[in-house]
């Protein structure tokens, strides 16, 4: 075949995938299954086929967009995962006022 791909190639494609999938804690010393499972396509006859190293090419740019488009989330809405009355108070103090203290029984 003309268009084998080397396999370091492989091997950069496969270690791609890993660096965008979330950080693992440091005392899980096994893999994760997605680990495992991209091993085994990755050490499998078909990895080295074209096809397959262009869907892993998607795949990659896929997994970047969406860190990017969560990064980019958090950045410009960072009151998404507050309630209500956080959001309403961390409004108020950005243009200078304290909401009074309410009096409960």
């Amino acid at each position: 075949m003309a268009n084998t791909p080397n396999p370091a190639t492989i091997r950069s494609l496969y270690r791609s995938l890993l660096r965008e999938l979330p950080p693992r804690p440091l005392l899980a010393r096994d893999r994760s299954p997605i680990q495992v499972r991209l091993r085994e396509n990755f050490s499998s006859p078909k990895a080295g086929h074209p096809r397959a190293l262009d869907e892993a090419r998607q795949f990659i740019a896929y997994l970047r967009a969406q860190r990017t488009y969560a990064a980019l989330l958090d950045r410009y809405n960072p009151g998404m995962g507050m309630d209500e009355e956080e959001r309403v108070r961390l409004t108020a103090r950005r243009v200078g006022m304290n909401l009074p203290i309410e009096f409960r029984k």
